[in-house]
């Protein structure tokens, strides 16, 4: 008779092997929890503070493919890639806030926390009130130790060439702490922070959505603002010219009031051509600085924002339960590896 060996587990004999050995469960599992909890209390809280944003479109350009997609350039909305002019789009927003120069613009925004209502720059916020593990203070001691004396003169102001090995620590901190997220269907924009407090961290969502507004704004208008300087100078002159030939005009008119020579007559209407031609010259470079004024205001980018910055009263970071719950687990899983497996083959 021929026998049908199985590969199957008796699920059930194995959990009473493994509840028969208590001394070693409650012991694994009291260690384990024990460490979940020092490592729970000990792991920094983290708060994270979100901003969304939507470019304003009219709603008179809905149905117009050609005036939508106008207007949605001007929003900094990439609806065609291919026949886009603008360098800078939706798509790369992250790529601006993981930029070395838009990070190091950040060092001195002012910071306060929920416990302390002293104004500091953020660059002071992480590098004197940044809470580390304690786990991680002998490795910090150790790179210390090790890490070679950093000669790198610190950079001026205005000078983004030189960094110091703290800016470059720093600029990875804070890179790996803020986040932008484009939502290519609807176009919002989503930027959120996160900080071991949760004011600081409104305070820096807040401030990073405003940086990305002005640096948008700045790159979208600057060929308007140079235009509009140009003609404003252009537009003061032409002013100055028309003045200067209507008192010419007058004050040769005055003198003369009764000419009596044609010389003098023609004289006074030279002056008078001369006048009328630098006033159209002037009214001229009016319109044109009144149109370069609303070309910077149509290039200027507009967003609503849907959610403000708040502080959250909720961590963002992993539940101390969470944590304690997952150290038990282990614990559980140790000893049943001993109980199942490796005590018998000690035997």
């Amino acid at each position: 008779m021929e026998i049908n060996k199985t590969n199957e587990i008796d699920v059930i004999a194995l959990v009473k092997k493994l509840l028969s050995n208590k001394k070693s469960l409650c012991i694994s599992t009291g260690i384990s929890a024990i460490i979940g909890i020092i490592v729970a209390l000990n792991t920094p809280k983290q708060y994270t503070s979100t901003v969304v944003l939507a470019p304003e479109i009219s709603s008179s350009s809905i149905g117009l493919s050609s005036s939508l997609s106008e207007m949605a350039s001007n929003f900094g909305i990439n609806l065609d890639s291919k026949t886009s002019m603008d360098a800078i789009y939706p798509d790369i927003y992250p790529e601006i806030f993981a930029s070395n120069e838009f990070i190091k613009n950040l060092f001195d925004i002012k910071i306060r926390t929920i416990d302390n209502s002293t104004e500091r720059t953020l660059k002071e916020h992480l590098t004197k009130e940044a809470k580390i593990p304690f786990w991680n203070i002998p490795g910090v001691w150790i790179k210390k130790l090790f890490t070679k004396k950093d000669k790198t003169v610190p950079s001026k102001d205005g000078d983004n060439f030189i960094l110091t090995k703290d800016e470059e620590n720093l600029i990875g901190i804070i890179s790996s702490n803020i986040s932008c997220l484009i939502d290519s269907k609807t176009g919002v924009i989503t930027i959120s922070a996160t900080d071991n407090d949760a004011l600081a961290a409104a305070i820096i969502s807040d401030t990073l959505q405003n940086r990305l507004q002005d640096y948008i704004t700045t790159y979208r208008t600057q060929k308007a603002k140079k235009d509009l300087q140009y003609y404003k100078k252009l537009f003061i002159e032409s002013k100055k010219e028309y003045i200067e030939a209507q008192h010419k005009y007058a004050g040769y008119s005055d003198a003369n009031e009764d000419p009596l020579l044609q010389s003098y007559k023609t004289k006074e209407e030279q002056y008078e051509n001369e006048m009328q031609l630098k006033y159209n010259v002037y009214a001229q470079w009016a319109s044109q600085l009144q149109a370069a004024k609303a070309k910077v205001q149509e290039r200027t980018p507009a967003f609503t924002i849907i959610q403000k910055p708040t502080t959250s009263n909720k961590a963002s970071s992993t539940p101390r339960m969470f944590i304690v719950i997952i150290y038990t687990c282990i614990g559980i899983a140790i000893d049943a590896i001993w109980v199942l497996i490796l005590k018998d083959r000690k035997k």
